[in-house]
């Protein structure tokens, strides 16, 4: 039998384990990163091109490598931080796996510049696919300078998995912020393009936190800080109020390390209970130090994932904490028992009579009677406030003859006997126009807790969220301004442009999107601190930093089969969309039914969550039983 089992060569091991250590740009970012933290540099230096699949730069000043240490450390299981099994439970350092120049410069095109303290100049080593091409010596201060061109260039599978530069940015971004939170006293830039993105000098923690976040955030973060034995725990959670609907904003640190933990998230939300709606989730920073022999940093390849021997402990630890410090800030709820339990009311005169209360009825008042009956004015226009779907009236007329013209009745106008009927039961009398033909309509609707729009129809009884309708009928008007026949939305030019202020990821995710943002209708504009908003769509009944933070929510989600701007699309009308709680006009209600109906989808809105319920009349008959 022959034998089939063989030695997998050097460079094919090395890029199997790129597979699990480089996933993207991102992952070399963050490697080459955290081995500058170990070197004990003080300040260090990012740059990149296209994302990362040109370029990946990083520059320290840390203390280098001699020239034997600078060609051992491409080679795979080659480290400084361990020696022994032993020490894998004594971890302070960033990396110990000695997997991540190996596995870079097997995929890659890679440049080393390095000097130590103990050398009067450089070396300089040039790596291509995992072999040295060249070695050269190379003058240059204390340091390592490395170089990594044309990521995944021997993979072209890999390569072609990536996303598009925006995406791509996003991640390297994010890695960025999780290594320069962690190491608040070093100072670190990042220039993307030849743009300066990010230019962090040492600071405290909290101005580390604002640099990172930008200045809006300073008024967002609540301290935190709690020390034991066991555990010490520090840095700041946010206020609910400025909490997000996605996720993005949560970093936890443990001994500096940035990890992922699914049982203390759980934890920091549980400390959030009754102050945030469920989809809720607040930003926290939370550095989280303990003994190294209490956990585990080797249960996986980038290092995000660890184990504590005493998970509930740490547990009942952090979430007292967290309480503690929002309830400091009154920002959880709290009781006074200082305070009389009795009620602080003023004694009345002595000489003052109290009258009996007295009901005031008006016997005039009929509730089945419409403003429309009496012949009173309804105090707006015949369009209503919701600028109705001209071209929707043909699709709506279909649907009335079908399902709310009163059997028997063939003709655009209903019989006299029924419009009586009518008029006494609160229906509603809405002329639309379909072309030169005048069709008098005569439905049932009312406003229910100004939340529903409650319409009778043959077969039973129809409701209708408001606030959803709206919402589908603005996603799919938004949605086809991105056709390429698609003419651009409606735009009203603000008087005086809103400046906002964002971090240099948001203002990147921002204006990278202007060009189809136009297209909605918003129009921004490059700020110092943010961006500036000139403009926006017509229909927009709310604030120009809602609609922004509306756009950032989505920054960071990935659906399949949903593009991204088909998602800001649906975030943006959630936002524009007419409020629950809002009174609507007939009119207004006729109008907003009218053109839900002209849209390809109305059962659903954006989200997929319910629009209409409808209640047949078999239902209704069995509730009366």
């Amino acid at each position: 039998m022959p034998e089939v089992i063989r030695q997998l060569p050097e460079n094919v091991a090395n890029q199997i384990a790129a597979g699990e250590v480089i996933q993207r740009p991102a992952s070399a970012v963050k490697e080459l990163m955290e081995n500058a933290v170990d070197a004990g540099a003080s300040r260090i230096d990012v740059r990149v091109l296209d994302a990362g699949r040109t370029l990946i730069h990083v520059m320290d000043n840390g203390v280098g490598m001699v020239e034997a240490d600078a060609k051992r450390c491409f080679d795979r299981h080659a480290t400084s931080k361990i020696t022994s099994a032993d020490d894998l439970f004594t971890i302070v350092s960033k990396g110990f796996r000695g997997e991540a120049l190996a596995s870079i410069a097997s995929i890659a095109h890679v440049e080393l510049k390095t000097r130590h303290t103990s050398d009067e100049c450089g070396t300089q080593l040039n790596m291509e696919g995992g072999a040295l091409a060249q070695e050269t010596l190379v003058a240059m201060e204390v340091g390592t300078q490395i170089a990594v061109r044309h990521l995944f260039f021997n993979v072209p599978a890999r390569r072609n998995f990536l996303k598009s530069d925006a995406v791509e940015m996003r991640h390297v971004i994010d890695e960025f912020h999780r290594v320069a939170l962690a190491h608040e006293a070093i100072y670190f830039t990042l220039t993307h393009n030849d743009s300066e993105l990010f230019d962090l000098r040492p600071s405290t923690l909290r101005k580390r936190v604002i640099g990172v976040f930008g200045s809006k955030y300073d008024e967002r973060l609540v301290p935190v800080e709690e020390s034991t034995d066991v555990l010490g725990v520090k840095g700041f959670v946010g206020k609910p109020a400025f909490a997000r609907r996605t996720r993005g904003e949560q970093f936890l640190f443990v001994n500096q390390r940035f990890v992922k933990h699914g049982l203390i998230h759980r934890t920091i939300m549980n400390a959030y209970e009754g102050l945030l709606p469920p989809g809720q989730y607040p930003l926290y920073v939370l550095f989280l130090t303990i003994d190294p022999a209490r956990l585990d940093v080797n249960i996986h390849p980038t290092k995000t994932e660890i184990k504590f021997d005493e998970d509930q402990h740490i547990q009942s630890l952090l979430l007292p904490s967290i309480r503690r410090g929002l309830g400091k800030h009154a920002v959880a709820p709290s009781l006074d028992f200082d305070q009389e339990s009795s009620l602080n009311i003023a004694p009345l005169p002595k000489d003052r009579v109290v009258a009996e209360p007295v009901v005031q009825v008006n016997t005039d008042y009929n509730p089945f009677q419409s403003k429309a009956a009496s012949g009173e004015s309804s105090g707006g226009s015949s369009g209503g406030g919701l600028r109705p779907g001209r071209g929707q009236m043909d699709a709506w007329k279909s649907l009335y003859e079908k399902a709310w013209q009163p059997e028997g009745e063939v003709g655009p106008v209903a019989h006299e006997e029924h419009a009586m009927q009518s008029s006494a039961s609160g229906e509603v009398g809405a002329q639309l126009e379909a072309g030169d033909e005048v069709v008098v309509k005569q439905r049932p609707l009312f406003q229910l807790q100004t939340k529903y729009i409650v319409t009778a129809t043959k077969s039973g009884l129809l409701v209708i969220d408001q606030h959803r309708a709206h919402q589908r009928i603005l996603y799919e008007e938004l949605v086809r301004q991105l056709e390429p026949e698609g003419a651009p939305a409606a735009t009203q030019q603000l008087l005086f442009p809103a400046a906002i202020d964002l971090n240099a990821a948001d203002q990147l995710f921002v204006l990278q999107s202007r060009d189809w943002l136009a297209k909605f209708g918003l129009l921004v504009a490059e700020h110092d601190d943010g961006v500036e908003v000139q403009g926006m769509p017509l229909e927009a009944d709310t604030t120009p930093e809602s609609l922004i933070q509306a756009i950032l929510e989505e920054r960071a989600a990935e659906v399949a089969g949903v593009s991204r701007e088909e998602r800001v699309a649906a975030r943006l009308a959630a936002s524009m969309a007419v409020r629950v709680g809002k009174a609507l006009k007939p009119e207004e209600m006729v109008d907003l039914v009218d053109r839900l109906f002209g849209c390809s989808t109305p059962a659903l809105d954006p989200f997929g969550r319910t629009v209409i319920v409808n209640f047949e009349s078999n239902e209704l008959e069995q509730r009366f039983r």
